[in-house]
């Protein structure tokens, strides 16, 4: 084997081949910042392969990236909601399994998707290429036993939050911090006031961000909820604005209510006008995921709402063992961020704790205050975790190159 380009030891070829797998858009994300920053590492001298989205597409161009079918057809949320759909993931399941084997790459990193992701590593166990798995599975909050269950397969985790670590290793698992996604992404350098000229918005008028998710059964759960809030507001905040970044998967449905709504509303699309949508916003709603780390990048004050089907929601009431849903709740150790999840996902009081943060200027800084502490502690102001995910991804393809070199 020839030497990885950019690290200084051995590895799969000049070119090492890596085969990223990604089923929704935040991994579509993760995915094209790791091949960026793979390529930068090895001087452009590398190959991929796997499922992605349209970022992951653009940063695989010349690096023989194709998608092995189209991403979101994985993108489901719920426990319930995802039944019907089961023989058609089974399905891609075995083919990616099938594709990769007949490819034959150096490594195969996973992204997020665990209920995908897991299913593939274990039928790839033993199979050549080295497992990595980037944005640990949730251990700490329900499922437990997983930790155990991945140690077998996995070369390496990836984990974005700081506190994980504990639940992997003690299996024997090697796992490294690598700071969260949102940290790179630059939602701390948005550019507020040109975003208000842009879209027409006044200097002083008060904008609120609506984020309701990038997965369709999220946006249809939320977008009623957050057209009620909508109502309510209207009444209460003379000229509020409103602002819905969305993403390409959604943004019909997205349009479609939104144009219903009493409130004049900005639609956008694109990373650019994301981040200045954040800047520019007073307050945010949002969907509890991974926007709500983005929000805290950008010190934006927010509150969480979420609501998934009865029957899921039962199933995971019963499972999750943590007082929080908010991953910027869990990591402070207490409520800093309104939480109105599923019962409590209802208009009023969701538009009350809004109305605190759009008239109580101490609430407002209470909880910036404490979102750059939670920006911090997600790797803000650190090497961006592309780049040490990408320097840990080669350095697991040398290691296994060293060793199949040394195997009599």
């Amino acid at each position: 084997m020839n030497s990885v380009p950019g690290t200084g030891e051995t590895g799969g070829g000049d070119a090492p081949h890596i085969c990223l797998l990604a089923g929704e858009h935040s991994g579509d994300h993760i995915g094209a910042g790791l091949m960026a920053a793979l390529t930068a590492r090895t001087g452009g001298k590398v190959r991929f392969s796997g499922i992605g989205g349209g970022e992951m597409t653009a940063a695989g161009a010349g690096h023989g990236f194709e998608s092995f079918f189209p991403m979101e057809e994985l993108s489901i949320g719920g426990i319930f909601e995802i039944v019907p759909h089961i023989p058609r993931v089974l399905r891609r399941i075995n083919e990616t399994v099938r594709r990769v084997r007949a490819l034959g790459p150096d490594m195969v990193v996973t992204i997020d998707s665990p209920a995908f992701a897991f299913r593939v590593g274990k039928k790839l166990k033993g199979t050549g290429p080295a497992l990595v798995h980037t944005v640990a599975p949730t251990v700490w909050a329900w499922r437990p036993r997983r930790a155990r269950m991945i140690s077998g397969f996995l070369d390496h985790l990836l984990m974005i939050f700081p506190f994980e670590a504990p639940y992997f290793t003690k299996w024997g698992l090697n796992a490294t911090f690598i700071g969260h996604p949102a940290a790179e992404m630059g939602f701390d350098r948005g550019d507020g006031p040109g975003f208000r000229r842009r879209h027409g918005i006044g200097a002083a008028q008060p904008l609120l961000c609506l984020l309701p998710g990038s997965r369709h059964s999220e946006v249809n759960h939320l977008l009623p909820v957050f057209g009620e809030v909508l109502r309510i507001l209207e009444a209460e905040i003379p000229d509020l604005a409103v602002v819905v970044p969305t993403v390409a998967t959604v943004s019909d449905e997205v349009r479609e209510a939104v144009a219903r709504w009493p409130l004049r509303v900005t639609v956008t699309e694109g990373i650019e006008d994301k981040r200045g949508a954040f800047a520019a916003s007073d307050a945010a709603l949002a969907a509890s995921g991974t926007v709500t780390y983005e929000l805290a990048m950008a010190g934006v004050p927010m509150v969480i709402a979420y609501r998934l089907d009865a029957m899921s929601s039962v199933v995971i009431k019963a499972m999750v063992k943590i007082a929080y849903a908010s991953v910027i709740n869990i990591v402070l150790g207490r409520q800093v961020v309104p939480e109105f999840i599923q019962g409590k996902c209802e208009a009023k009081g969701i538009a009350g704790a809004l109305m605190t943060l759009f008239r109580d200027p101490e609430a407002r800084r209470a909880q910036v205050r404490d979102l750059a502490e939670v920006a911090r502690a997600l790797g803000l102001g650190q090497a961006p975790s592309s780049q040490r995910a990408a320097e840990i991804i080669l350095g697991v393809i040398a290691k296994r190159g060293t060793a199949a070199r040394s195997a009599p």
